[in-house]
């Protein structure tokens, strides 16, 4: 009943019969209302479409109850509330739209659902889901992290039997936006898969989990509030074909991974605070300037910003300083590093004698090694300076011993011309003339003896 002017409420009777049914399909009417929650607990249905209508309303907590659902396309509608954690519970989910609705809160659902380890094709786009995308909320997305164990010859189509005898096959239709262009799916390929999640105020970083994505074909996160650096792991998604991270706050330069990413025929990244050059020589260069206009900071081709001026940025998860009045900082602030790192090397070796001593001795042990090899000879300077000393020292020595022969001659002359007769208390020796002076005729007097030096030079004699 797809793609005709119904119009009014979805009647309650299709959702009872959904025991009975396979496929459910009203996409691209005019119907209106709510969905029942009428659906029994023996639904049978695979495919739910009702894509392009005016539904209101919210997720039935009935529709859980149809544990065979492979594809529920809700998309284009008016339907509210949060997101529906309750249909975690169907294992079998390949295909889940709930694109340009009135969705909110976060997608973050309970640890006790099983999750979805099937889910091949998710669009979010245009709600008003916020908040972080969570690890555990996402590692349950098996079916984006390893292809299912088929040859290439093998790979098949989603498609379903109209009736249990029924030789006829329904295959699904949705509409995906790849590559920034909107693509109805006839046939939908089990190995296709895509994250459509564009248009809502998720903020924070990309996780981690996405890197694991390896089988993603299409990822899609442009018109949100992420934050921080571009991540290095979207080069593991080595399938990936189309990438648009634009309308973000993400930081950072653009890593060089994503040379990995063979496949890539679109990329958008701008409208971000990312810095830097552009990495060159891959394909990168081969997209248009739209794909990174509006990013303050970053330079290079295909953009007609020059990089004299602006810092490149490492594939760090940071942002990296740019240079200031054309200088280059990375390489003062090195220049410094080596003088600080020579400073305290060498001002110890200066103050410090014996490190000095320790150095001269190595300096000089291995010159005598290297040099007697290409025919030279080294003799260490303390050598010379031995050599030169040692006759100063010979001459000072005769020079003392003659000095010592004249003073003892002096000596023995001064004690010579004071030997003979001198007298007790009436005599005294004048310091001017070195003569013995008598000052009472009537002493007595005596022979003299001997005087040492230390005696001659008396100023006066005592008894």
């Amino acid at each position: 009943m797809s793609d005709n002017y119904l119009s009014g409420p979805i009647p309650k009777c299709l959702t009872q019969m959904s025991a009975s049914l396979g496929v459910l399909n009203l996409r691209q009417n005019n119907l209106s209302g709510i969905i029942s929650d009428t659906f029994p607990k023996n639904c049978s249905l695979q495919t739910l479409d009702i894509n392009q209508n005016q539904v209101e309303g919210e997720v039935p907590q009935s529709l859980g109850n149809c544990k065979r659902l492979e594809v529920v396309d809700i998309g284009n509608n008016q339907i509210s509330g949060s997101f529906p954690c309750h249909l975690k519970n169907i294992s079998k989910l390949r295909v889940l739209v709930l694109r340009s609705n009135k969705f909110n809160g976060s997608i973050h659902c309970h640890k006790n659902n099983t999750g979805w380890p099937t889910l091949q094709i998710v669009d979010l786009a245009s709600n008003n889901f916020s908040g972080k995308l969570h690890q555990t909320c996402l590692e349950t997305w098996k079916g984006m992290q390893v292809v299912e164990n088929e040859a290439p010859s093998k790979v098949k189509h989603l498609q379903f039997q109209f009736l249990q005898f029924n030789p006829n096959h329904y295959q699904d239709e949705i509409t995906v936006t790849i590559k920034g262009l909107e693509w109805e799916l006839v046939k939908i390929l089990t190995v296709f898969t895509t994250i459509d999640i564009s248009c809502n105020n998720f903020e924070g970083p990309i996780p981690e989990v996405i890197g694991t994505f390896k089988e993603l074909y299409g990822l899609n996160f442009s018109h949100n509030a992420f934050t921080g650096p571009m991540p290095s792991f979207l080069g593991n998604l080595r399938q990936l074909e189309s990438l648009d991270l634009s309308s973000n706050y993400l930081s950072g330069g653009i890593p060089l991974q994503l040379v990995n990413l063979n496949f890539l025929s679109f990329l958008n990244v701008s409208k971000n605070k990312l810095v830097g050059q552009i990495p060159t020589g891959t394909q990168l260069q081969t997209f248009s300037n739209a794909s990174f206009e509006n990013n303050p900071g970053l330079c290079g081709p295909p953009l007609t910003v020059k990089c004299a001026n602006v810092f490149r940025p490492t594939t760090h998860t940071e942002p990296e300083l740019q240079s200031v009045d054309g200088l280059d900082w990375p390489f003062i602030f090195i220049g410094v590093g080596f003088g600080v790192g020579a400073a305290a090397f060498a001002v110890p070796l200066l103050l410090w004698k014996t490190a000095s001593k320790w150095v001269d001795d190595n300096v000089d042990k291995i010159l005598e090694i290297i040099l007697p090899k290409v025919g030279l000879t080294y003799r260490r300077p303390s050598d010379l300076k031995v050599e030169a000393d040692e006759n100063p020292e010979e001459d000072k020595t005769e020079t003392d011993d003659d000095d010592e022969e004249d003073e003892d001659e002096e000596s023995k002359e001064t004690t010579e011309e004071f030997r003979g007769r001198y007298c007790v208390f009436c005599s005294k020796l004048d310091n001017k003339t070195m003569k013995k002076v008598i000052h009472d005729l009537c002493c007595t007097c005596y022979d003299s003896t001997y005087l040492s030096p230390s005696t001659s030079t008396s100023s006066s004699f005592s008894p």
